[in-house]
């Protein structure tokens, strides 16, 4: 105990020690300048300053001004490749190099930080606390609307030679299905997955390597050899689930249903081709749905073959009212989507209400759309840019056929109008990129398969199916397009500090990045001003310039020039060293210099 007691004062005083430094350096910095300026001015003669500046003077009088031509052009070429280098990082990362180096390297060593850990649990947690919130905001969601592969986005492709969508996008979209679609039991049974031997093979290996594989062709294909195996030839490693792998109605369910999934997303080329593969697909998974869901109490491997089962039934059910929807049967894909909610309540990872959202607004009915939003508009339940936005346009809705800003500016906002503001104004605070998409400031792309709420990504997803919506509502627009920007004066710095929601994440570029295709201009908020290295390095870029072309014209008046500045710059100095000289006795400037 006593080593530790020690230890710890001498770590005390260590940390009083470097205390004492750090606050000397940064508060007595000007002290110790101005000492050393009378160290050198007494120490002038032994150190013969004056004999050296005479010197230097004398050699800069017999230079030539080709000489200066060359030093400033060549500090100009120097600054100009700094601003360069500065412009590129800013453009990229979105900070300035030298700024970031000196934050991060220099001011430590200044003392302008201080790494020391906080002793205070509590501001443990906070940070804690604080860093869970960042992690939060910028956690990527699964789009609920995503398109067809197959059937949009290669069509896209095709079309245009762009690819919509970013490799970050689609390795998340695998991980997703691997999720999904695959359980632990899958490796567990005895198969030969390999090409030479199909017939032994287990369909889930052929769809675990499917999903696994970038190239989409090899994806596919494993695909095709999963549904080419044969029912008698699958022995899986639990006997009961052979009895709902046999025929039923002539359709062979010893095909899993994952493989008719992937078919229909990546190989359909249109939605009705990709609507008969899911409802393949519904008919394989319905059957193994019921059989894992008796047994899913008879052990894990059980249990997790049910919640494999279960995913890919939601899936299915999904996206073939997604298909309807698609195809212009609303009200079939509304009833589709009202009896899957119904069915599974519990699972919110799908989204699923903000397909029913999209669909009842196609069908104008507001009164169900409202019902909805009472439901999932909760300050318990994580928000997104289809419901804040929704909510403001069934307010903007009731006003904005008869809204006039002139009349509005006259007589003040009616009640109406103002609860129609306030919900603008929580919408755009919750994700400020959307307005300028509905309001058709920016063109639209195709939206990613995965959003990040907040952040551009979600609002190309929201404006690219409920544009229409909005165009539909009279006056919708118009009220939105005098209102929005008033929501930036409630929040002057959204980074620190919300009105109605969280502080806005700092991370939502740098993933947006990620997500969105590089043809497409991402949206940063809040706009980020120059750095001020970047607008030095300009100025400096630009002066040097000019000064290496006066030079190089008119080299006797810019030399006339040059020394009238340089005598105007030290006239202060000298007209302060001899006035001290006149003050101080010449005797003690004797000593001292003899010192």
């Amino acid at each position: 105990m006593a080593e530790v007691g020690s230890g710890g004062g001498g770590s005390s005083l260590a940390e009083q020690l470097k205390s004492c430094i750090v606050w000397s350096w940064t508060y007595l910095w000007t002290l110790w300048f101005f000492l050393m300026l009378f160290l050198v001015y007494v120490l002038r003669v032994p150190l013969k300053i004056n004999d050296n500046l005479s010197t230097v003077s004398m050699f800069l009088n017999t230079l030539t001004p080709k000489f200066y031509v060359a030093l400033t052009g060549t500090s100009s070429l120097i600054s100009g490749l700094i601003l360069i280098f500065e412009w590129w990082y800013f453009r990229k990362y979105g900070t300035s190099f030298i700024e970031q180096v000196s934050v991060s390297h220099l001011r430590p060593l200044l003392g302008g930080v201080d790494n020391t850990a906080p002793s205070n649990s509590t501001s443990n947690n906070g940070d804690t606390d604080s860093s869970r919130q960042s992690v939060s905001e910028c956690k990527v969601w699964r789009n609920p609307l995503n398109l067809f592969r197959g059937a949009e986005y290669n069509r896209y492709t095709w079309v245009t030679g762009r690819e919509p969508l970013t490799y970050y996008d689609m390795n998340l979209s695998a991980q997703d299905h691997q999720t999904f679609f695959t359980c632990e039991t899958d490796h567990l049974r005895p198969a030969d997955a390999s090409k030479k031997d199909c017939k032994i093979g287990n369909p889930d290996i052929f769809m675990q390597k499917a999903w696994r594989e970038r190239n989409p062709q090899a994806r596919i294909s494993a695909a095709h050899e999963a549904l080419e195996l044969n029912e008698g030839s699958y022995r899986p490693l639990f006997p009961p689930l052979q009895a709902t792998r046999r025929t039923q109605n002539g359709i062979k369910l010893t095909i899993c249903a994952t493989a008719y999934i992937l078919l229909a997303e990546e190989e359909a080329t249109t939605i009705v081709e990709a609507e008969r593969l899911f409802k393949q697909a519904l008919k394989a998974g319905e059957v193994c749905y019921r059989r894992s869901q008796q047994l899913q109490h008879h052990g894990a491997q059980y249990e997790a073959q049910h919640r494999r089962d279960t995913n890919v039934l939601v899936y299915i059910k999904r996206r073939l009212a997604m298909c309807s929807r698609k195809l212009g049967r609303t009200r079939e894909a509304v009833k589709m989507m009202r009896d899957l909610m119904k069915e599974f309540p519990l699972l919110s990872m799908f989204n699923i209400h903000e397909n029913l959202l999209e669909a009842l607004l196609e069908l104008q009915a507001y009164a169900d759309v409202q019902a909805v939003l009472a439901k999932y508009d909760d300050i318990s339940l994580p928000k997104s840019a289809t419901i804040c936005y929704t909510a403001a346009l069934l307010k903007a809705r009731a006003v904005s056929d008869k809204f006039s800003p002139e009349a509005a500016s006259r007589r003040g906002l009616s009640t109406a109008e103002m609860n129609a503001v306030e919900a603008i104004h929580r919408a755009v605070e919750f994700n400020p990129h959307v307005p300028k998409y509905l309001l058709e400031m920016k063109s639209l792309i195709l939206p990613p398969e995965h959003i990040l709420k907040r952040g551009d990504s979600e609002a190309i997803a929201y404006a690219f199916f409920h544009l229409q919506h909005w165009k539909r509502v009279e006056g919708a627009l118009n009220l939105l397009h005098c209102t929005w920007e008033g929501t930036f004066r409630m929040i002057p710095y959204p980074l620190e500090k919300g009105h109605l929601f969280y502080p806005y994440p700092i991370c939502t570029e740098t993933a947006d990045r990620e997500l969105l295709p590089s043809f497409h201009e991402v949206s940063v908020y809040p706009k980020k001003e120059l750095p001020f290295f970047i607008l030095f390095t300009a100025g400096l870029c630009s002066f040097t310039a000019m000064l290496a072309l006066l030079t190089h014209q008119f080299p006797e008046l810019m030399g006339v020039f040059a020394k009238a500045f340089l005598s105007t710059l030290f006239a202060p100095l000298n007209f302060v060293m001899e006035k001290v000289e006149s003050i101080l006795p010449s005797s003690l400037w004797h000593q001292l210099t003899r010192i």
